[in-house]
């Protein structure tokens, strides 16, 4: 395994200008060319609603020269302008009705392109996701809802900006043809717009940038309050978590308000233009007017261009936001993938279905490793973690376990038992040291190690608020069975069978609806269901009684002898009815290995090995006084 490079959140979220721009651009082009059909339809039918009003100012022109006498006079004539302005601006409407039946296909699809990239890096990019994901569901759910609209509404304002251009263009060139002077002096206020705007672009990114992460902190701490509801109540703690909740509110409040000021702002000195360019265009023409150079038909033009005309440096002002906005968007979301991948990853095209189903991604179990891949050693040499948090991690680790053979890891709390697990297994990552399978060195043991070479059943057990069945599968394609060996195998049909609604039961949210005990061997069920050359388990009988932790090690054993089960378990411990199965067990003391060999040796020359015997047989005492048992 080679060493993964430790890139830390600061350091990833760090870009210069050009940097951030970039990627935000590459982002935004690949959001276009995502479902180029549709966004170019789109986008000629919102540039047609944007280019109609051209042609109802020219009507509105001929008009009110007729009605003013400028030109001859006629009622069929007036009655036929008027039905073609009518005409026109039903047509603008259709067109409007055609754009909104197709745009949100590309927007739904764009959104949901970027959502599935960010996720299948975190489930399956190369290295630990553990590493790059936030400290809290919370803040994932915010980069995925807020950052992924701020990137799709900046590339949907690219249209927009099109409109506007061909807008401007049309109508510079019709006014310029009546009165050039009038012209220049209506477009200059435009122009001081857009070059304030374009001074303003990256204060507006690091506002943004602020409320965003705060926004996010409020969004995590209500879900941490939801999941600990229990834990709140019992320790009277709910008036201590509505105050951090207000102060996280007020923060996120102050920033927010700075962030929609700054945007009001723009907009508002953007609109503010429109007054000024109508009172120049009025103070300009009542000369040219009383001149006759300049008609009542063209002052309606004029007036009517105005309003659209602004709509070009709103626009435009909009998208000198939007992009610095985006490109925190780019930033927090790239966050979340492998630190190998970029922004050039994040964008990548991947099949949306809108009409019909999308293909199976698995239709039968993956194959297990083949005959020359199947384990017969996987070893571990100075291995090496440091938490960033100050954990100690461990130091220097060297582990070896031999087909067929049943290893536990022991140590104190806090000795790094599963530190060791996790990043042998590529979730954390490693300073330093190698995985070998096989005597072949494992280059990202994250994406090497899994089902079916490899099955886990973590620490902290992971149900959803699904069925049972589900929980077990999560997709995995086993048959009834192979479901059944697994259940039998964690000790887990009795209490099935007690359950009214069998394998359908909903667990509810993190198992809520089930003991402890369940929860756990539920989770080692679902490691079983996926047959693995090697079973690692974590702690694992913690809220097990000692008559169903002696059940469970003694079926999985039985299985190992009879082909039925996992030939290979690593399993870390300190209950007796592991250590006294192992064929080798691993001590550990603050990070580093102290002892290994059979528990017999251990117990004859390792002081810290005797010492967590002599713990574990008393706490065992007090679980079950029958000293038949113990």
């Amino acid at each position: 395994m080679s060493a993964p490079t430790e890139t830390t959140t600061a350091q990833r979220g760090s870009r210069s200008p050009v940097s951030w721009r970039s990627g935000v651009l590459l982002v935004m082009r690949r959001l276009v060319g995502f479902d180029l059909r549709r966004y170019v339809v789109g986008g000629l039918l919102w540039s047609l609603f944007f280019v109609v009003p051209l042609l109802t100012g020219l009507i509105l022109k001929g008009l009110f020269d007729q009605i003013s006498g400028h030109s001859a006079a006629g009622l069929d004539t007036a009655l036929w302008l008027c039905a073609a302005f009518v005409a026109a601006e039903a047509a603008r409407g259709g067109v409007f009705w055609f754009a909104v039946n197709i745009w949100p296909y590309w927007w739904i699809g764009a959104g949901t392109m970027l959502r599935s990239n960010a996720l299948r890096s975190i489930l399956t990019a190369r290295g630990p996701a553990a590493s790059r994901l936030p400290h809290s569901s919370g803040e994932a759910v915010s980069r995925f809802r807020d950052d992924v609209e701020d990137l799709v509404i900046a590339t949907d304002n690219g249209v927009d900006l099109i409109g506007a251009v061909l807008f401007g263009i049309g109508a510079f060139a019709i006014m310029t043809s009546i009165d050039p002077v009038i012209t220049v002096v209506l477009v200059l206020p435009l122009t001081v717009v857009v070059v304030l705007i374009r001074v303003l672009s990256e204060v507006i990114r690091r506002i943004h940038a602020r409320a965003r992460e705060l926004g996010a902190a409020v969004t995590a701490f209500v879900g941490e309050t939801f999941a600990g509801v229990l834990a709140i109540k019992t320790a009277g703690a709910e008036n201590a978590v509505l105050d951090r909740l207000r102060a996280h509110n007020r923060r996120r409040r102050q920033a927010a308000v700075k962030d929609r000021l700054a945007m009001d702002m723009l907009d508002t000195v953007t609109g503010a233009t429109v007054e000024v360019s109508i009172g120049l265009v009025l103070l300009l023409a009542a000369p040219a007017m009383r001149r006759g150079d300049f008609t009542v038909g063209d002052l309606a033009l004029f007036t009517s261009y105005v309003g659209w005309l602004t709509m070009l440096p709103r626009i435009l002002g909009r998208m000198l936001y939007r992009i610095p906005q985006g490109a925190v968007a780019t930033e927090r979301l790239t966050r979340l993938m492998a630190d190998h991948e970029t922004a050039d990853d994040l964008a990548r095209h991947s099949q949306v279905w809108f009409d019909e189903e999308p293909p199976p991604v698995l239709t039968e179990a993956p194959d297990r490793a083949g005959a020359a891949d199947r384990l017969r050693t996987l070893e571990v040499r100075d291995l090496t973690v440091r938490h960033h948090d100050g954990g100690r991690g461990v130091t220097g680790v060297d582990l070896r376990v031999e087909r067929g053979s049943f290893t536990v890891v022991t140590g104190a709390v806090g000795a790094g038992k599963t530190t060791l697990v996790r990043a042998l297994l590529g979730l954390l990552p490693a300073t330093s040291g190698t995985v070998r399978w096989n005597d072949e060195q494992v280059d990202d043991p994250g994406t090497f190690l899994v089902p079916g070479r490899v099955a886990y059943a973590g620490q902290v057990p992971r149900l959803f608020s699904d069925s049972l069945r589900e929980n077990l599968l999560l997709g995995w394609p086993a048959d009834g069975d192979t479901l059944a060996n697994a259940m039998r195998l964690a000790a887990l049909e009795r209490d099935l069978a007690e359950m009214p609604e069998g394998l359908e039961t909903v667990v509810g949210p993190r198992g809520v609806r089930l003991s402890g005990g369940q929860v756990q061997r539920a989770t080692a069920a679902r490691a079983l269901v996926r047959n693995p050359d090697l079973l690692v388990v974590d702690d694992l009988s913690s809220a097990l009684d000692v008559e169903t932790e002696h059940l469970l090690w003694d079926r999985i054993a039985d299985a190992a002898k009879e082909g039925r089960g996992p030939e290979t378990v690593l399993v870390v411990s300190h209950r007796r009815a592991a250590l006294q199965r192992a064929d080798q067990v691993v001590v550990l003391d603050r990070g580093r290995v102290v002892g290994s060999g059979p528990l017999p040796d251990l117990l004859a020359t390792c002081p810290e090995m005797r010492r967590l015997w002599a713990e574990e047989l008393v706490v065992e005492a007090e679980e079950d006084p029958d000293p038949a048992t113990v």
